[in-house]
């Protein structure tokens, strides 16, 4: 299809919503991700090095999560503003059809159903596979060298916790410390306050422990006990690990390409009705995109008469109902209640066929449908809803 000038327009104006809201959408969840992430390795030798390599493999997850939502809400954003300056209706009064002026937004869609091909069968494989090998690494990194109020540090048959402490971790207030020796015999040491001291060659941190009691197994199977003012001992700061497994022990960290031959392998030792489920759902999810504009057109072309908020509450439902419904087949066809086909096409053809019927009713009469008027309807009561509890307020 050639381009015309009003297609190089819309994608235009399509292109800046869309990449805007999938900036937005995907900064905020790397934030959240990453804040939970920190939190998460507080105790870990160098966190933040690790944080932003996990984060960094997140955005391949989050960026297919955010392209539907984004491509939607763009579409909606430049239907609505077409219909509220009047262009739609000159662009149908000089012989345009709806289906015609659709076409780049499909055209749009499919190019984004490549990109997430792309993403969903090649790049996220990798990412899921390389964010649980930097999370091994930094689980396996071993202790940092402090404390955080409240947090239990375990390394090498060593465990501490402290009620109290500074902000960079290595001053601390009543200690407790359990670890076990070479020989397997128990020691327990409390103290009232402690300082933490990491050696130069980062492999060792020294303790000044303070007014504290140390209980010692000894030899024999009684214990010693020692009342202390002043005590000095060592733990050790451990390396890290390599991971164990090789990628490929989990449907997702499996391509399209390899989901597909192992599907086929008699030799595989995931299931082939799980493997048959994610390379479907992952088809599906992408196969959706070029039919997204065929509901927003109808939805945008009635927020002419004021049902935008309405018509995006029915959109995000759709598309949530959507995802749901994948997962929920993939669970079926992972359990060998439903063949993966069957499990994984019916959702897809049920939205994708209601996409359809409710374009084609909409080309007689632009933004008027069946679901439409149902959103209006819907918008219509919460704004009387709206007027009567500011009329009670009111009163």
């Amino acid at each position: 299809m050639r381009l015309l000038l009003i297609d190089r327009y819309v994608l235009r104006l399509t292109a800046g919503p869309m990449i805007g809201c999938l900036a937005v959408t995907l900064v905020a969840l790397l934030l959240e991700r990453a804040l939970r992430l920190l939190d998460l390795l507080s105790q870990s030798a160098e966190r933040f090095g690790y944080v932003v390599q996990l984060t960094g493999q997140l955005v391949p997850h989050y960026l297919g999560l955010a392209l539907p939502v984004a491509f939607f809400v763009a579409l909606f954003i430049v239907i609505t503003r077409l219909s509220d300056g009047s262009e739609t209706d000159a662009l149908l009064a000089s012989g345009f059809s709806l289906t015609r002026l659709a076409a780049p937004f499909v055209a749009m869609g499919v190019a984004l159903m490549v990109l997430s091909l792309i993403v969903f069968g090649y790049a996220q494989p990798y990412s899921r596979y390389a964010y649980r090998a930097i999370m091994h690494s930094a689980a396996t990194a071993g202790w940092n060298g402090q404390i955080q109020a409240g947090a239990f540090v375990t390394d090498q048959n060593v465990t501490m916790t402290a009620d109290q402490a500074d902000v960079k971790g290595q001053r601390l207030e009543r200690l407790f410390i359990r670890r076990l020796s070479p020989e397997g015999r128990e020691e327990t040491i409390t103290a009232q306050a402690a300082d933490l001291t990491i050696s130069p060659d980062g492999a060792t941190v020294t303790l000044n422990l303070r007014n504290g009691r140390r209980v010692i197994q000894t030899a024999a199977g009684g214990y010693d006990i020692l009342q202390f003012e002043s005590f000095v001992t060592e733990a050790p700061l451990a390396g890290s690990q390599a991971l164990l497994r090789a990628r490929g022990g989990d449907e997702r960290e499996l391509t399209l390409t390899e989901l597909a031959q192992a599907a086929k392998s008699k030799n595989s030792l995931i299931p082939a009705a799980t493997l048959k489920a994610e390379l479907y759902g992952r088809l599906a999810r992408a196969a959706f995109l070029p039919f997204l504009p065929l509901i927003a057109f109808p939805l945008g072309l009635a927020a002419k008469r004021g049902r935008r908020g309405a018509g995006l509450v029915f959109a995000g439902v759709l598309l949530l109902a959507f995802q749901h419904s994948l997962q929920f087949g993939q669970g079926l066809a992972e359990g060998g209640r439903v063949s993966p086909l069957m499990a994984i096409g019916l959702p897809f053809a049920l939205f994708t066929g209601f996409g359809v019927w409710m374009f084609l009713g909409s080309r007689d009469r632009p933004g008027d449908t069946p679901i439409s008027r149902m959103v209006g309807s819907i918008s219509e009561a919460f704004d009387r809803m709206r007027s009567m509890v500011s009329g009670a307020r009111a009163a």
